[in-house]
């Protein structure tokens, strides 16, 4: 006797139809939003190491000038920041300058792929050497930069332009 049954529930198909809804959410989108929500956080951490320029869309703070380090950020890496084989002025200034560098980048799709792996070893850095107890946070991190350096930054990038010229 065949015990098998061939019937579908109705639970089956609305989950399956669930899922196939899912799947067509555009790579592009999900770049997207991946794009700028860690482009978001390595930015204004960044924006805590320096003085003299100041960009958050969202607050409506906007101070274009000359950047430097701000007065707290050597203090911080010869201390709480600390990390190995740098010195702190060293490693104060090259944070600084990635935490802006590599998020305008990734912002707008350009060098994507490098510029999430720069930011992937920061996060691991950090994780690492600085905050060991925080990896659910830098777990995170690094699922949104390891996707980006996977699949790329979909359309909405200079990266898609350049690559379209050139095929």
């Amino acid at each position: 006797m065949d015990t098998h049954c061939t019937k579908h529930h109705p639970l089956s198909h609305g989950v399956n139809r669930l899922i196939q809804l899912l799947e067509r959410i555009p790579h592009s989108l999900i770049a997207f939003i991946a794009r700028f929500s860690i482009a978001a956080v390595f930015w204004k951490s960044g924006q805590t190491k320096i003085e003299g320029l100041a960009i958050d869309l969202f607050s409506g703070t906007f101070e274009l000038g000359m950047p430097r380090l701000a007065d707290s950020t050597i203090p911080l890496f010869q201390s709480e920041y600390r990390v190995p084989l740098l010195s702190p002025e060293l490693a104060a200034h090259l944070a600084a300058f990635a935490e802006h560098l590599f998020p305008l980048l990734l912002l707008v799709g350009f060098a994507t792929r490098f510029s999430a792996l720069a930011l992937l070893g920061m996060t691991l850095t950090i994780q690492l050497f600085v905050y060991p107890d925080a990896y659910p946070t830098h777990g995170t991190w690094a699922a949104v930069l390891l996707y980006l350096m996977a699949r790329g930054p979909g359309k909405l990038s200079i990266d898609q332009l350049i690559a379209r010229r050139y095929r």
